[in-house]
């Protein structure tokens, strides 16, 4: 079979066929994680940006023009861009897009510009490029097109010799980046780029592969529905309405919020874009569904039918009160004087949330290492903030990429992006802004002030492996320090002063110590009071966070 061009309606088929292959095979990619943590993200990161823009894409109907596809993919996957292979991955499209738009069909020519377009606009986006990652493995495609691109004009064979060459590339980034060739697997970027670039193969292949992919169809929402289970009605009210969001739901919170349904009603019908959310339930207490519906945003269209008969006017009455209640409330805090400097700050945990609250931050973005929040997500919290400059507190060093891609999209404020790579420097951060000084000399000092903050992390182990020379089992609880595992072994509490031992030194002040979800203040004492005795002239203070996944967030300052 020969190809020699494809056109707008290939393209996208394509382009949907890589976001679900990469969909489907998320979990697998998440599990390349070098460091043996439970909050492996690469795949999911990767699979949510290009999801955001399979969303736009699935919107344009069957034959798109090739510059709105072009648009689609490009501004769907940047602002649903998640982490650093997130973001790598969006401006890998950006630069392949800016090509492929200004032609009706795409040839192998074409093709090979856009692709050293792509890889050209993802390494500029790159402050500090480093070989043997995602970055690398689109090299490698880019150059094996580059040296096909006069050799045919038949798509199908250079798009295969692309992708066996960029498969060996893959193969040979544990010999690029050590720390791969340690932990025995390969850069989990490249892995997820290479799934894209296959299911978009196959495609182009006629293959009939199992891509099911939930997009929306021309004029309409993105769709995801729950089918309605039972024919016999066991829950008296029909309880309609849409949400018009405040920032777009979460795959996440969209789950949550249907189990939450589930959990006081049947027939279930969520009908979800980024701007507003259709609910249909039957339920015998609508002001449940409504109550949870306005942590989301404001309702209209409210509709209640009562199946059995009774109190309609009654509760429609009700629920309209809420709603324009809280659309009131929503009002008056945009009509508040706009102020000088703002913050933006992500957080892990109620309890970290507090702290960040009571130290001034404008808007908390929920997420950090479990769930990277997008750049859609960081332009909702700046569009909240209703101040000249805002700061962003990414506080984490998968979410810097993302802040800075926000920051590059606003025009109407200054952001400024301070970057914090764990929750313990964005809390150091905050106490030392000075309002009454510029914007530049915060940025200066808070930036100063981050890097004399050391952060250790207490968790567990998913899976057996060797790094940073320590031998590890599954279950293993570990401390891990700035840049490398710092403590390894089966009691807790060892674990967590050994990592400590490794973190403080004759110029340490202070150590924070804050308790997860799954730790106690108790459990936090006993760490604190052994310090103490250890370290006299140590001031050691307990704090809840609350985050997840981590028993302990530690600071040495």
């Amino acid at each position: 079979m020969k190809i020699t061009s494809i056109n707008s309606s290939q393209l996208a088929k394509m382009f949907l066929a890589g976001a679900s292959n990469l969909d489907a095979k998320k979990e697998w990619i998440n599990e390349l994680n070098v460091f043996p943590v439970p909050d492996g993200d690469t795949g999911t990161n990767m699979s949510m940006t290009i999801m955001s823009a399979a969303r736009e894409v699935g919107g344009l109907g069957e034959k798109p023009e090739m510059k709105a596809l072009a648009k689609a993919i490009s501004s769907g996957s940047l602002r649903g861009a998640r982490g650093n292979s997130g973001v790598i991955l969006s401006q890998l499209f950006r630069g392949f897009c800016k090509v492929v738009g200004e032609y009706d069909e795409v040839d192998v020519c074409v093709l090979c510009d856009a692709m050293q377009k792509a890889v050209e606009t993802a390494y500029k986006a790159v402050m500090k490029p480093k070989e043997g990652t995602i970055l690398t493995v689109a090299k490698g495609a880019a150059d094996k097109a580059l040296e096909l691109v006069d050799e045919t004009d038949d798509l199908v064979y250079f798009c295969d010799e692309v992708i066996k060459h960029a498969d060996y590339v893959l193969s040979q980034t544990p010999e690029m980046l050590p720390v791969l060739k340690q932990a025995g697997v390969v850069d989990s970027g490249g892995q997820g780029l290479m799934q894209v670039l296959k299911g978009a193969y196959d495609c182009l292949l006629g293959k009939e592969v199992d891509y099911t992919i939930d997009v929306p169809t021309a004029g309409s929402s993105f769709v995801k529905i729950s089918a309605e289970t039972e024919a016999e009605i066991k829950f008296g009210y029909c309880t309609e309405f849409i949400i018009v969001l405040n920032k777009p739901m979460t795959d996440k919170e969209e789950l949550e919020f249907k189990a939450f349904l589930e959990s006081i009603g049947d027939s279930i019908v969520v009908v979800a874009d980024d701007e507003v959310t259709k609910t249909h339930v039957h339920t015998n207490d609508p002001g449940l569904a409504i109550q949870k519906a306005l942590t989301f945003g404001s309702l209209s269209k409210i509709k209640i039918d009562n199946m059995r008969e009774e109190h309609e006017e009654k509760l429609i009455k009700e629920a309209e009160k809420v709603a324009e209640q809280q659309a009131l409330e929503a009002a008056e805090k945009k009509a508040e004087p706009r102020k000088e400097m703002g913050f933006v700050a992500v957080s892990i945990g109620e309890g970290m949330n507090e702290i960040f609250r009571g130290l001034g931050v404008d808007y908390i973005i929920e997420g950090g290492q479990t769930m990277n929040p997008s750049t859609e997500d960081m332009l909702t919290a700046i569009d909240n903030v209703n101040a000249d400059t805002v700061f962003i507190l990414p506080n984490n060093s998968n979410i810097i990429m993302a802040a800075n891609q926000a920051a590059s999209i606003v025009d109407d404020k200054e952001i400024i992006v301070i970057p914090t790579k764990t929750v313990p420097q964005g809390i150091t951060a905050v106490i030392n802004y000075l309002p009454d000084v510029s914007a530049e000399e915060n940025k200066e000092t808070m930036v100063e002030a981050i890097s004399a903050v050391k952060t250790g992390q207490v968790t567990y182990a998913v899976r057996d492996t060797e790094i940073d020379g320590f031998e590890i089992k599954e279950n293993d609880y570990m401390g891990i320090g700035d840049k490398s595992i710092l403590a390894v072994g089966t009691d807790m509490n060892t674990v967590t002063l050994e990592m400590l031992e490794r973190m403080i030194d004759e110029d340490s002040e202070m150590v924070s110590i804050y308790f997860g979800s799954e730790s106690s203040e108790e459990d936090a004492t006993v760490i604190a009071e052994a310090l103490e005795e250890k370290y006299p002239d140590v001031d050691v203070e307990v704090n809840d966070g609350g985050q997840p996944i981590y028993y302990y967030v530690i600071s040495v300052e």
